[in-house]
C-alpha cells in the first residue's frame, strides 16, 4: 500500500464494516479520528514497553510471599 508524506492514513473496508463501525462510534460519543488516534497511541505505547520474561519453573510466587494474582 502505498505511503504518502501528508498527514493523511487512507484505507479501503467493506461497506459493512464501515457503516458498523461508525454506527458504534457515535454510540460512544466517539468519531472515526479520536478512536483511531486513541487506539494509534496504545499501539505505539504498549509496543514501547518492556514485556515480562518468566521462566518455565516459575511459580507465581513473589519474593514477598503471596501469589502475584497466580491462583
Amino acid at each position: 500500500m502505498p505511503r504518502g508524506t501528508s498527514g493523511r492514513i487512507v484505507i479501503e473496508v467493506e461497506t459493512d464494516l464501515k457503516t458498523e463501525l461508525y454506527n458504534a462510534l457515535e454510540k460512544e460519543g466517539l468519531n472515526l479520528k479520536q478512536w483511531f488516534l486513541e487506539r494509534a497511541e496504545d499501539f505505539i505505547r504498549d509496543r514501547s514497553q518492556l514485556s515480562l520474561q518468566f521462566t518455565d519453573d516459575d511459580k507465581g510466587y513473589s519474593r514477598e510471599g503471596g501469589t502475584n494474582g497466580v491462583v
